[in-house]
């Protein structure tokens, strides 16, 4: 079985735009939002997803990504996923052995901007860019499943 471990912060400046590279559009649904299980559809240019994680335990949960046809994922996109969907930039960023993943979102979220980093050990040190600002790992509305319930343009921050 596969853990996704993840870290998630704001960013406190534009800094990272001039590291980053041409972003990727992604547009991705929910077929479940539960937290103890989220089922999700992700197009990524030619490519597509179905990936089926566990409940968040800290930072860690299980996660299992499988590719299917871009074909049917559009389709479960389109008349099966629960809406709105979201779509967001992705941008990375090598930092090492590891990588910086920028979600600029579109849309309902349009505003909001996460960098992620999936670390080998819940422990593991890494780097924080000068751009990074406050961590939000531990923040459930910057989960993605949770952005199709309560969008960022809804929130009274």
């Amino acid at each position: 079985m596969a853990i996704e471990i993840e870290r998630k912060f704001l960013l406190k400046n534009k800094q990272w735009r001039s590291v980053a590279g041409e972003g990727s559009l992604i547009r991705q649904g929910y077929l479940s939002d539960q937290p103890e299980r989220t089922v999700r559809v992700r197009v990524a240019g030619e490519q597509a997803w179905l990936t089926i994680k566990g409940k968040t335990q800290g930072i860690a949960r299980l996660e299992l990504e499988y590719s299917i046809p871009v074909a049917e994922a559009m389709q479960l996109l389109d008349q099966l996923c629960l809406t709105p969907l979201i779509e967001k930039y992705r941008y990375r960023i090598a930092q090492g052995d590891l990588v910086w993943e920028i979600d600029e979102f579109l849309g309902e979220n349009a505003g909001l901007i996460v960098a992620e980093i999936e670390l080998s050990a819940a422990d593991q040190q890494f780097d924080h860019p000068d751009w990074l600002g406050d961590e939000v790992s531990d923040d459930p509305r910057y989960f993605n499943s949770a952005l199709i319930r309560q969008p960022f343009s809804r929130w009274s921050v």
